[in-house]
């Protein structure tokens, strides 16, 4: 029998958690509780390690091969994805009060259906996510400029390491976790009004996200002097193959042929576009910011730009290699939530259940926008490459 897939999972969580926490006694309810809490604690301590692990050799590798094409790569899926943060920023603070509100989540329910763990255990993470990412900056560079393989290659084995524990560990448990949340939720009353909030923060995020590829797309038929309409109509199948497998990586195949119909050069899509479904995560940025928008404003606090400016741009970086983990944006956020927006540990549980309740829209506008940066790249870089093809069928043909 073939394993189900996080999301199906994720979905069974949910309507088994909303269903059994109206007649689960008090004392099971402690029980998951108590895995409640000591879940989040282990989640804290790895998503440094996480970082740790991905984000240094990743950085290291930027040293490598292509030069300036690799830095314009990099750059331009960095400034998409910090944009994308910013523009779902703006969209949702100026949707959501007109269908969501303020405080609503924080209200709900009496403090008699409070559940407290039997017992908590702190389990400090080796260092906070700001330090874990400083840190990783300055190793990676420190590698590309010092030439240090024995490093890298610890460094790579260690991320090796880190990816085995989020997928045979925690990726496993996550719906269980999420299972015990609903189960309290259920109980006190709050589920009805969050599965509510989540079915319009999740359709405001489709929206968004399509939006900005519309923008994206928009930008990128004047820079290569083609039609946007058709260059969108062209990655509808990377799109829709995103929606339905969730992941960057393997849409890989898709996104480059639609990439190439809409007339790439063969030799920069094959470079770029492996490349952009690493560092170029616009989709799940936008998918990120406005759930967590969603749930500062659910749970009465006000977002604040400049706050949630330090978060998008620490995301960039942190979400770098990420998507070779499964949920590894999703992971590699949890400690910025709650470092710099100042989440606590049940609204990040909150974040994470509207995340994962419809994954697939965020690595679909992913993989679409790999597509325009490609083509970005391409009319930059392409006719440069058209001028030494030339230059050398010149000079053969004058020898001949």
């Amino acid at each position: 029998m073939k394993r189900l897939g996080l999301f199906p999972r994720v979905v069974i969580a949910i309507t088994l958690g909303g269903l059994l926490g109206l007649v689960m006694p008090e004392v099971v309810l402690r029980i998951f509780k108590t895995f409640n809490v000591l879940f989040a604690q282990c989640l804290k301590f790895v998503v440094p390690l996480l970082v740790l692990g991905l984000v240094t050799p990743a950085i290291a590798n930027l040293g490598r091969g292509a030069g300036k094409m690799l830095a314009a790569v990099v750059g331009l899926s960095y400034i998409s994805t910090v944009c994308a943060g910013f523009f779902a920023f703006e969209c949702s603070t100026h949707l959501f009060p007109h269908y969501l509100y303020m405080g609503e989540g924080a209200v709900t329910g009496g403090a008699e259906a409070a559940v407290e763990p039997y017992f908590s255990l702190k389990i400090p993470p080796v260092c906070d996510i700001l330090t874990a990412l400083l840190l990783s900056f300055t190793i990676g560079i420190g590698i590309i400029f010092t030439g240090s393989d024995a490093i890298k290659k610890g460094f790579e084995q260690f991320g090796d390491i880190i990816k085995f524990t989020i997928e045979r560990a925690v990726i496993p448990l996550l719906p269980v976790y999420i299972f015990t949340m609903i189960c309290e939720m259920s109980a006190s009353g709050k589920l009805a009004l969050i599965m509510g909030t989540g079915v319009k923060v999740i359709a405001t995020g489709i929206g968004i996200s399509i939006a900005y590829l519309i923008i994206q797309y928009a930008i990128t038929g004047i820079i290569a002097r083609r039609n946007p309409l058709r260059l969108m109509w062209n990655m509808v199948p990377s799109y829709l193959t995103g929606f339905s497998v969730c992941s960057s990586s393997v849409c890989i195949p898709v996104t480059l042929a639609g990439t190439l119909k809409n007339g790439a050069r063969h030799e920069i899509a094959n470079f770029t576009v492996p490349l952009c479904s690493t560092v170029h995560m616009c989709g799940s940025t936008i998918k990120l910011a406005t759930t967590a928008v969603a749930v500062m404003y659910i749970c009465g606090i006000e977002p604040d730009m400049a706050l949630f400016a330090n978060f998008v741009l620490l995301q960039g970086i942190s979400s770098v290699a990420a998507p070779g983990v499964m949920g590894g944006v999703l992971m590699a956020s949890v400690g910025l939530l709650e470092s710099v927006l100042g989440f606590s540990p049940e609204q990040s549980a909150l974040l994470m259940t509207i995340y994962l309740a419809l994954d697939g829209y965020g690595p679909a506008c992913n993989v679409s926008g790999d597509a325009a940066i490609t083509l970005i790249i391409d009319s930059i870089f392409g006719k440069k490459a058209n001028a030494v093809d030339g230059e050398a069928e010149v000079s053969a043909a004058a020898e001949a």
